[in-house]
């Protein structure tokens, strides 16, 4: 199906989901759902072909007549725009389907199923709007071409969900960060890929697309079935992030959880990797205080905690950061940095303008101002290098002047050189690392800074456009002379003369 009919396709189903008074968030879940379901189908249908053909017998993950594409054999049709009754669709649906779903456990993959349907409810109430929807969804096919149409048009709608619905924390990171971040961290084959806070996926969808072009063998590709792991407390994101990894082709282990319940004294499984973006803003539990090393109300500095103990010994991780996190001078945050430092080789920070964020930033706002953090663990740090990422051609970042790729190309660059040199000690690779942009502090400044890992860019002069005098000198006088004028009026009113 060409790209603009689809596109067409789904932006129908956003009307008659708007017709139902619905939210973007709203379409956005209803629609995971409902692609959920059809992608299983169409899995479900190659996975009985191919065990005919090679004799085997064929063992259906939920019962067959559950199956979108059985769904018309019901109503004594061949297809689902064939059905008149449209009442019995919808009971079909929200009175047998939803409870059957909803109730599947015992495995990893009905259990799955079954979270997603438990913590998810039905939002399309009209019985016509329902079926034109699933009739608009029947003939979409899943295969590699529209399923890759699929993925970018529903990136598209996450974007705009953040935006629209006030949630970029929580469901989406500029894809253009994900990539960069990436790529510095530069996951292998072989290593577990971890997001602790998942939303809508995007770290893990990147990774493995940057992973899978490293993939040579059948037995590459069989680690990348095992490698990607998230978690995400709410219910909404953790459906959409399903989604969007089924849609790109990631077999991610995702668990609906409170990452923060997790005791940190005594941490589970470790990664190799971390990439993630986590709440902002927000208040950790009092039940989960003691989980932390460093009590702490606040959600960003508890995930920089907590992703420093769940990386393994050598593990790298990349982190999205309000720069509060890095400045604050209250004790916990010091004591974290100051352990962070002295633990974990903190190879990189790079400093994200105001704006970074703006193009999915709720109400028109800038978005917060952010670096992005990155470190190994199990090496102090002796030498951090620094990027302090400019907007090109003088132009603020914003909804209509968006963050791209192409931006970051010159922090890569210099990072790739600065990774040279920490690889080899050629003092070479060093200078190249260096820039007007980007710089490399010592611990030792880190200390007598008590541990304040701001960006402060050395290369940037601090500049003072002043006045001429002539121009203070006529000020003075305007001042002056409007001083008097008020002067004489109080006295006037004083019954002073002026």
């Amino acid at each position: 199906m060409e790209r603009q009919t689809l596109a067409n396709r789904i932006e129908h189903i956003y009307e008659i989901m708007r017709a139902e008074g619905l939210s973007i968030l709203d379409y956005v879940e209803q629609l995971s759902w409902m692609l959920f379901l059809k992608i299983l189908s169409d899995r479900e249908e190659d996975r009985k072909l191919k065990a005919e053909l090679r004799g085997e017998r064929y063992r259906p993950v939920i019962k067959e007549e559950y199956l979108f594409h059985n769904w018309p054999k019901r109503f004594g049709v061949d297809s689902l725009k064939k059905v008149k009754d449209v009442k019995a669709f919808y009971d079909f649906i929200a009175n047998e389907l939803w409870p059957y779903l909803s109730s599947l456990g015992g495995s990893d993959e009905l259990n799955k199923i079954g979270e997603i349907f438990s913590n998810v409810t039905l939002k399309v109430h009209d019985p016509h709007n329902l079926l034109e929807i699933f009739q608009n969804l029947e003939d979409i096919r899943t295969d590699e071409e529209d399923t890759q149409i699929m993925s970018q048009l529903y990136e598209e709608t996450l974007m705009l969900m953040g935006r629209e619905g006030g949630a970029a924390g929580e469901y989406y990171t500029p894809r253009p960060i994900v990539r960069f971040m990436v790529k510095v961290v530069d996951p292998k084959i072989g290593e577990t890929v971890f997001d602790p806070f998942c939303g809508s996926g995007g770290f893990l969808v990147e990774a493995y697309n940057h992973m899978y072009e490293q993939a040579k063998t059948a037995e590459d590709l069989r680690k990348l079935e095992k490698a990607f792991h998230g978690q995400e407390l709410k219910s909404q994101p953790y459906l959409i992030a399903n989604m969007n990894t089924l849609l790109h082709g990631v077999n991610a282990k995702l668990v609906k959880t409170d990452t923060f319940s997790e005791d940190l004294h005594n941490p589970g499984e470790l990664y190799d990797v971390i990439l993630t973006n986590p709440p902002f803003g927000g208040k950790i539990k009092e039940s989960n205080l003691q989980n932390l090393i460093v009590r702490t109300r606040s959600t960003e500095l508890a995930a920089l905690q907590y992703v420093m103990r769940k990386v393994k010994p050598g593990g790298k991780v990349g982190i999205v950061l309000p720069d509060g996190v890095l400045s604050n001078v209250t004790k916990a945050y010091v004591r974290v940095r100051k352990d962070l430092l002295e633990k974990n080789n903190v190879f990189a920070i790079v400093s994200l303008p105001q704006g970074a964020f703006a193009n999915i930033s709720p109400k028109g706002g800038s978005g917060p101002k952010t670096s992005l953090l990155f470190f190994e663990r199990g090496k102090p740090t002796k030498e951090i290098w620094y990027y302090e990422l400019v907007p090109p051609n003088g132009k603020n970042y914003t909804r209509a002047n968006p963050i791209k790729d192409e931006d970051l190309n010159d922090a890569l660059q210099k990072f790739e050189a600065w990774k040279k040199y920490l690889e080899t000690g050629d003092e070479e690779w060093k200078k190249k690392a260096l820039s007007e942009n980007s710089w490399i502090v010592s611990i030792d400044d880190v200390k007598e800074r008590d541990y304040d890992l701001s960006a402060r860019n050395p290369n940037r002069k601090l500049t003072i456009e002043y006045p001429a005098p002539e121009e203070i000198i006529t000020s003075l006088e305007e001042k002056e002379k409007r001083i008097s004028e008020l002067l004489a009026e109080i006295k006037s009113v004083l019954g002073e003369k002026p």
